[in-house]
């Protein structure tokens, strides 16, 4: 396999780059800009920031990322993904908390990107990314209800947990505003219905205009951006957040949260854009393109940002090949903030929650939850259901943590009882001699095959080894051992002893190069004797008969 490159992939795009693909570039880049727009706004405010915000991300982050990114197609900015976890951090310490933990979060991102930690994402198990993403999603729609329905809570109510939003709906659900609803329904609808009709124009921008045109022309009594948020065009300013010891310590577990969701997020949507183009994206140096990519939104006041996958597979689809359209989509974004940005203040807010309510519908893989409930194994679908139950009841973290430790857990189980010690059978020839052909063991010699790993989660089988009175010689056939524990060596060395004080021998058959590796550093070839292992079984058990008769020599 190739070396993954610490190396820009612009810059290798840039060696055959012609005027025709600077043109499909720019045009995908301005389409993704568009496609953005609403979405950064949306996902903004449901992160419990300013509207402006959810643009500083895109722009700063969207330009560093798709500037030094691995992927020839990544489009960055804030993604749904970050919502929930982004708005707990602001409501509990501030947007100065926020920015502190995402700074550390992108240096946590480049130190894994320099360390070659891209391909470390393999292992964390299909289901528990679904869990969480479906998670995540619960949360985004159940976040959006009550600007969706125009409820109005007491002053004080507290909403930060996803339980707390579901107990203040409940006790709130009198207060429906339903010309809130109707502006909702009819921008949802829009939604669902736009894609059938045409996609070179975004749905989010139609639903927006009509949300817009509903409130003003029908003078509805509906929340907008403007009634809640105060609104700014300004280009965003380097900002830099107060550091000391106490605050660091106090956000490192917000900084972890978001440096792994980030690389998650982000080598996901990269594996997606290769099957779209196929192509190869360099994991390593997009960990640090987007630990970078994190550190610039946060000094110039935008949140977390990672790869976005519908962005992306827009950018795809609309003839992007390469970071240039990226960076357009980030430069256009500047011209829309300055331009166009005080006009977001006429956005109802039941238009920004029919959005997100397609977001977490688009993202939560409904169908792919439910056909793994269907066909996976249990032990899958508890992991799956557990980590997605996480998610929505406690957080991201929680969620991970455990379905991390009950996926291990269970793999282990799965290993353990793959692997196996048996024992040959011995068989006379004389009472069936039509029998099958098999090896012919001495009297004196017993014959065990070990199968499968043999790690601490197994080693205890090795105590099943037993030998009769005249056993002289134990052989243990270890071609199917792939790997060797320091629990099972252990175990290894107490049946070594077992055996030593019955005066038998042991003799090993076909060891592999790592549980060879393993004996050897730890001495038990030294102490068992080099000549004891032998190559091949046939080649053990003529040694076994040598052994008994007491002319093996020193070979």
């Amino acid at each position: 396999m190739k070396k993954d490159k610490l190396k820009p992939m612009l810059f290798s795009n840039l060696k055959n780059y012609n005027g025709k693909k600077l043109v499909t570039d720019v045009v995908a880049g301005i389409i993704v800009a568009i496609i953005a727009l609403p979405l950064s706004i949306a996902l903004a405010l449901a992160s419990g920031v300013g509207p402006e915000q959810g643009l500083y991300t895109a722009i700063v982050a969207g330009f560093i990322i798709s500037f030094l990114g691995g992927s020839r197609v990544q489009i960055a900015g804030p993604t749904a993904a970050f919502a929930t976890i982004v708005a707990g951090i602001v409501a509990n310490r501030g947007m100065g908390g926020l920015a502190l933990a995402t700074i550390i979060a992108g240096i946590i991102l480049i130190v894994m990107g320099f360390l070659r930690l891209g391909s470390l994402i393999k292992f964390i198990p299909y289901t528990i990314t679904t869990g969480f993403t479906a998670g995540i999603a619960v949360t985004i729609l159940i976040g959006q209800i009550k600007d969706f329905m125009g409820l109005s809570y007491p002053l004080g109510t507290k909403t930060i947990e996803t339980l707390e939003k579901l107990e203040a709906i409940g006790k709130n659900i009198t207060t429906v505003n339903w010309q809130a609803v109707l502006v909702g329904v009819v921008c949802l609808a829009v939604l669902i219905i736009w894609p059938f009709i045409t996609e070179k124009i975004p749905g989010s921008l139609i639903a927006v205009i009509v949300g817009i045109a509903m409130v003003k022309l029908l003078k509805m009594d509906v929340n907008t951006i403007g009634n809640l948020y105060t609104i700014s065009n300004k280009l965003p300013s380097f900002n830099m957040p107060e550091m000391n010891i106490s605050t660091i310590k106090a956000v490192m577990p917000d900084a972890f949260t978001i440096a792994i969701l980030a690389a998650i997020e982000s080598l996901l949507s990269c594996v997606v854009a290769d099957g779209m183009i196929n192509s190869h994206h360099r994991s390593n140096m997009e960990l640090i393109a987007q630990g970078a990519g994190n550190i610039g939104s946060a000094l110039f006041g935008g949140i977390p940002a990672t790869g976005a996958i519908a962005r992306t597979a827009a950018n795809v689809k609309n003839g992007g090949r390469t970071p240039i359209a990226g960076i357009t989509h980030s430069i256009v974004l500047v011209l829309v903030l300055v331009i166009l940005m005080p006009y977001a203040e006429l956005i109802p807010m039941p238009t920004i929650a029919a959005i997100l309510f397609m977001v977490a519908y688009n993202m939560c893989q409904w169908r792919t939850f439910v056909h793994l409930c269907k066909t996976a194994p249990k032990s899958d679908i508890l992991v799956l259901v557990i980590t997605f139950i996480l998610t929505v009841v406690f957080d991201l973290v929680v969620a991970i943590e455990v379905g991390m430790l009950i996926a291990v857990v269970l793999f282990m189980k799965r290993m353990s009882d793959e692997s196996a010690v048996s024992s040959w059978k011995y068989y006379d020839p004389d009472e069936d001699p039509d029998g099958p052909e098999l090896k012919a063991v001495p009297k004196h010699v017993r014959v065990y095959e070990i199968s499968g790993p043999m790690f601490f989660g197994d080693a205890d089988r090795l105590a099943t080894v037993d030998f009769k009175d005249f056993t002289k010689v134990i052989i243990i056939r270890m071609r199917g051992v792939p790997a060797l524990d320091a629990t099972a060596m252990h175990a290894m060395e107490q049946l070594y002893e077992r055996c030593s004080k019955s005066n038998i021998k042991l003799v090993f058959s076909h060891v592999n190069e790592q549980p060879y590796h393993t004996m050897e550093k730890s001495g038990f070839i030294k102490k068992v004797g080099e000549d004891n292992f032998r190559p091949h079984i046939d080649d053990a058990l003529e040694w076994a008969a040598k052994l008994e008769t007491g002319h093996a020599e020193a070979e």
